[in-house]
């Protein structure tokens, strides 16, 4: 399952400026010793929320993918990857031990779009989901949803379900962990607003990309009131790029200062 997001910027104080105030977040440091590169953990009531990594010094140049990343958990990094690639998949990083906190991978899906590994092991993930200012969702925006299909359902066992309204990528069990870890209220809370069968399972959604966009994995967090973190993303730096309406959400979509593209969304269940 999806574990953990983060971003690489140039200058990581005033990404922790930005996000801070956008989505209040706290920080601490969690660059291991010896490293080249700087790396500092967000976090929300005191629980980790997301990472931001750079230089130790901003050096003028933007890093070569400022975007968000999605990690998956896997128990076998070195497995998962001979996975994807017997899949389909191409392996284009790694596997990278990070300190003390685990081992990474990164590979892009057929139509291109790129996900990373997680090998945990002191740092397992998020600790904090789905709360305002917390990482929500991560959508993978394809123009093939069927080839996409094959791919992760072959390498991570996960299913792509159409609800209609949207195709929802989910792990059977999900549900069931988040209820038994960081998300103990899941299951009442979905029930109280009707949420769909096996919404609780959900770790993201397939958007089908128009023909100038990349394909790629894009980071949704939730937030408390859509249009107050839109005026929050402009008074710091950021730019709007455009806003949407649901049954279900009220979203925003942000490109951050260093240029960094995510959506904050505001659940609005119907009545």
């Amino acid at each position: 399952m999806t574990s953990w997001v983060d971003v690489e910027q140039d200058d990581v104080e005033a990404a922790t400026r930005f996000y801070g105030a956008v989505l209040g977040w706290r920080f601490h440091d969690a660059t291991p010793p010896g490293a080249p590169v700087r790396y500092v953990i967000a976090q929300v009531d005191g629980q980790d929320a997301a990472g931001i990594g750079g230089p130790a010094t901003p050096t003028g140049t933007a890093p070569t993918d400022p975007s968000w990343q999605t990690y998956v958990a896997v128990d076998d990094v070195e497995a998962a990857l001979a996975r994807i690639e017997a899949a389909g998949g191409t392996v284009t990083t790694g596997p990278t031990v990070a300190g003390e906190g685990g081992t990474w991978a990164a590979f892009t899906d057929q139509q291109g779009a790129g996900l990373r590994l997680w090998q945990a092991r002191r740092r397992l993930g998020a600790q904090i989901t789905n709360a305002p200012g917390t990482w929500n969702f991560s959508d993978l925006h394809t123009p093939d949803p069927a080839a996409a299909r094959d791919l992760y359902a072959r390498a991570f066992g996960w299913e792509l379900s159409d609800l209609g309204f949207g195709t929802m990528i989910r792990v059977p069990g999900y549900g069931d962990h988040l209820a038994a870890t960081v998300d103990p209220g899941i299951h009442e809370r979905q029930d109280a607003v009707s949420a769909p069968p096996g919404f609780a399972d959900a770790i993201g959604w397939v958007v089908t990309t128009a023909p100038d966009e990349p394909p790629h994995w894009h980071v949704t967090f939730a937030v408390a009131d859509r249009d107050s973190t839109a005026a929050l993303v402009e008074q710091h730096g950021g730019t709007v790029l455009g806003t949407d309406d649901s049954d279900w959400t009220r979203t925003v979509t942000v490109r951050d200062p260093q240029g960094a593209l995510f959506t904050a969304s505001q659940f609005t269940p119907p009545a």
